[in-house]
């Protein structure tokens, strides 16, 4: 590879070479009519079709224990699956729940819960506070920041490390204010960059001193087991963690089989303590009778047991591993060296986090829409869709096809360098 300068340190001249080449490459790119979409971490349809077993499953109607699973009960779902969810998140089956399609819904749930009844160390419900704040990593994931958005809960973000969140500045916010009520962790491989919290960040967060009684990880461990390498990440066991710190009640953790079968006919899952389990339990009684256990079961015959999820899962990662490495390239290719650019190289989850020159995010997304190319809304990973360096930028390899992800990451390329080689044509204008 040839090594090239930062375009911040040519001269006027070569930097004005440099955006015209650019703009040629990009009206290359213009007329070519694509019409590509990494926008959201959907899984492709090659990865849907390793489920299609589970259209002729369940085989029978009765569960291990004889549930008849077509019947009413079992609120806290079927157990041969609970089993499986517990054995993947080290955690015990009583402290599991299986629920619907969607892990989403069990924390907004869980958080309207706290809103009208409060939790179980809640001195009273949440609607009861004058203000109620969540601690947000960012970049994170927008569905948690647009969640406590619509329900107005205030939010205040800290920097998501390598390792976690910074964690010094979770502890100063916690340490003193009672309005601080929560925080949200996508502990392993997370939501945008592929961090991974470190077992010593987890027990921090544990055992740190919280104004707030109720103050309450909600641990969305969605990507637990979605390996891109060999080096497999092991997330940190929260739970153990807080009960031995004095705060059981602290973490509740959530999970899904929503990007290991079917996208939309999964199985969300919620871990907790006993006491946070009969709590959310109690109040889910009111809106339900029990789950799809047909569903539970299906799931449960496709995997057999957590090996069979791993090995289910090693075939996902034969599907997805390509892309993410033809993002590396496409992007090593055209931007190495240039000095506006910087992007993760995660060992798993769904995307890759990009961060681009100062002020040039949302550039980059409109000259990528105009080219065909749609991404992610500049600043989505931030609260209210507010980045304020305008710089970052989720994207999403895993639904297109390989050949449409090299041609998408290429015209990205193409996008962030005309991005920055305008602001700082600009900028030396100005000067």
């Amino acid at each position: 590879m040839t090594t090239r300068a930062p375009l911040e340190s040519l001269p006027a001249d070569e930097l004005a070479t440099f955006r015209a080449e650019q703009e040629r490459a990009y009206e290359a790119l213009r007329t070519r009519g694509l019409t590509l979409d990494l926008t959201r971490g959907k899984p492709s349809t090659e990865q849907l079709d390793l489920s299609d077993g589970l259209l002729q499953l369940p085989t029978t109607t009765t569960g291990r224990g004889g549930t008849d699973v077509r019947n009413y009960g079992g609120l806290e779902g079927l157990p041969e699956l609970r089993a499986i969810f517990a054995d993947l998140l080290r955690v015990e089956p009583g402290q599991v729940v299986a629920g619907g399609n969607s892990s989403l819904t069990m924390m907004y749930t869980t958080i309207v819960d706290f809103i009208l009844f409060g939790g179980v160390d809640s001195p009273r419900p949440w609607s009861q506070e004058e203000t109620v704040t969540f601690i947000c990593p960012v970049p994170g994931y927008d569905r948690h920041f647009s969640m406590l958005a619509e329900l107005g809960i205030e939010m205040v973000t800290v920097d998501m490390l390598a390792d976690g969140p910074d964690i010094a500045a979770v502890e100063a916010l916690v340490k003193d204010d009672p309005s601080v009520k929560g925080i949200w962790i996508v502990p392993t491989y997370s939501n945008p960059t592929g961090a991974v919290v470190s077992e010593e960040i987890a027990a921090r967060l544990a055992a740190m001193p919280a104004a707030a009684p109720d103050f309450t990880i909600f641990w969305d461990n969605a990507y637990a087991i979605h390996h891109l390498t060999d080096d497999a990440a092991k997330s940190a066991e929260i739970l153990t963690l807080a009960s031995a710190s004095g705060h059981p009640n602290r973490p509740i953790m959530f999970a899904s089989t929503s990007k290991i079968t079917f996208a939309g006919a999964g199985v969300g899952a919620l871990a907790a303590s006993s006491a946070t389990v009969a709590w959310y339990l109690r109040h889910l009684a009111m809106a339900s009778i029990g789950p799809d256990k047909v569903n539970h079961l299906r799931h449960a015959e496709f995997f057999q047991d957590a090996e069979g999820v791993r090995g289910h899962m090693r075939r996902h990662r034969a599907v997805l591993a390509p892309k993410f490495a033809a993002v590396d390239e496409a992007l090593s290719a055209e931007l190495a060296g240039l000095g506006v650019a910087t992007w993760t190289h995660p060992s798993g989850g769904y995307f890759v986090n990009l961060d681009v020159l100062d002020g040039t995010a949302t550039r980059v997304v409109e000259l990528a829409k105009a080219a065909g190319i749609a991404l992610t809304p500049a600043g989505a990973s931030f609260p209210h869709g507010h980045d304020p360096r305008d710089r970052n930028i989720r994207l999403a390899p895993t639904f297109p096809a390989l050949e449409e992800v090299r041609a998408a990451m290429a015209g990205v390329a193409t996008c962030v360098a005309l991005a920055a080689a305008e602001k700082l044509t600009q900028a030396g204008a100005d000067d």
